[in-house]
C-alpha cells in the first residue's frame, strides 16, 4: 500500500515527460519527411520514405552552415568571456574588501529589475559609437559579462573558507594566483552551470542579433531560420530540419553536462 503513491507519482512524471517529448520527436521525424508529407491528412508520424533532402537543401541552396558557424562562434566566445569576467567580479564581491562593495552590488541587483528591452536602445547606441554594428563583435561584447552571472558566482564563492585564502596570502601568493590556483577549481560546479546558462542564452538569442546584424551573411541560426519561415512558410519539413539544427546542439550539450548543472544548482545556495 505504501508503494502506491510512489508508483502514481512516477507514472505522472513519465506521462508528463512523454507529453513534453512528443513535439521534439515529431520535429525530428518531420525533418526527414519528403516535401508535403508533414501536412498530410491523417497526420503521419514517421517519414515514408526517410530522406535527407531537407538538410541538403539547408546546407547547399540556403548556406545554413555559415549561419550555424556564426552561432557557434558567438556562443563559444560569449561563454568563455562570461566565465572569465563574471568569475572575477563574483569572487571580488564575495571575498575582496573595497570601499562601496556592498552598495555597488546592491545597485547591480536592482538593475536586474530593468527589462532588457528598455536597455536595448542605449546599448545599441553604445555599440554603434564603437563601430560594431553589423559585426559579430557587436553581439558578443554586451554578453561578455552579466549581472546574473556575477550574482551566481558571488553567492557560490561566499562558501569558500576565508582561512584558505588568508593562508595562501601568508605564503606570498598574489590575488591573481589565488584566483587562478585556488578559487577557479573550487568554482568548477557553478562555472559549468553558468556556462550552460550562457551558451543556451547566446545560442538561442534572437532579438539582439536581429537588431545589430543587417547583413544576412552574419546572421545567427535563429535569425536565419526566422527569415526562412517568411520565405518558405508552407515547407514544414524544411522548417523542421532548421529547427533540429537549432535545438539539437544545445540539447546534446545539456545532456552531457546535466550532472554538473544539477550539482551547481544544488550547491549554489550558501548560508549567510
Amino acid at each position: 500500500m505504501r508503494r502506491r503513491p510512489g508508483i502514481f507519482v512516477n507514472l505522472v512524471l513519465v506521462a508528463g515527460a512523454a507529453v513534453t517529448l512528443v513535439p521534439l520527436v515529431w520535429m525530428i521525424s518531420a525533418s526527414f519527411m519528403p516535401s508535403g508529407q508533414a501536412n498530410s491528412e491523417p497526420p503521419v508520424l514517421l517519414p515514408s520514405p526517410p530522406t535527407l533532402a531537407n538538410y541538403v537543401t539547408l546546407f547547399t541552396r540556403m548556406n545554413v552552415a555559415r549561419n550555424f558557424g556564426n552561432s557557434l562562434v558567438l556562443a563559444l566566445t560569449v561563454t568563455a568571456g562570461s566565465l572569465l569576467f563574471n568569475s572575477m567580479a563574483g569572487y571580488a564581491f564575495a571575498k575582496l574588501r573595497f570601499a562601496g562593495r556592498d552598495r555597488l552590488f546592491g545597485v547591480l541587483i536592482a538593475a536586474l529589475a530593468i527589462p532588457v528591452q528598455i536597455a536595448m536602445l542605449p546599448l545599441f547606441l553604445i555599440v554603434k559609437s564603437l563601430g560594431l554594428v553589423n559585426s559579430l563583435w557587436g553581439v558578443i561584447v554586451p554578453g561578455l559579462s552579466g549581472i546574473f552571472g556575477i550574482f551566481l558566482i558571488r553567492q557560490y564563492a561566499r562558501s569558500i573558507p576565508d582561512e584558505m585564502l588568508e593562508a595562501a596570502r601568508l605564503d606570498g601568493a598574489g590575488e591573481f594566483r589565488i584566483y587562478r590556483k585556488i578559487v577557479l577549481p573550487l568554482l568548477r560546479p557553478i562555472l559549468v552551470t553558468l556556462a550552460l546558462f550562457t551558451f543556451l542564452g547566446s545560442w538561442n538569442d534572437f532579438l539582439w542579433p536581429l537588431v545589430v546584424l543587417t547583413d544576412d551573411s552574419r546572421y545567427t541560426l535563429p535569425v536565419a531560420l526566422a527569415n526562412l519561415v517568411g520565405e518558405h512558410v508552407q515547407d514544414t519539413e524544411l522548417m523542421m530540419a532548421g529547427s533540429v539544427l537549432t535545438v539539437l546542439p544545445v540539447l546534446i550539450l545539456f545532456l552531457v553536462l546535466q550532472r554538473y548543472y544539477v550539482q551547481g544548482i544544488m550547491m549554489g545556495s550558501v548560508k549567510e
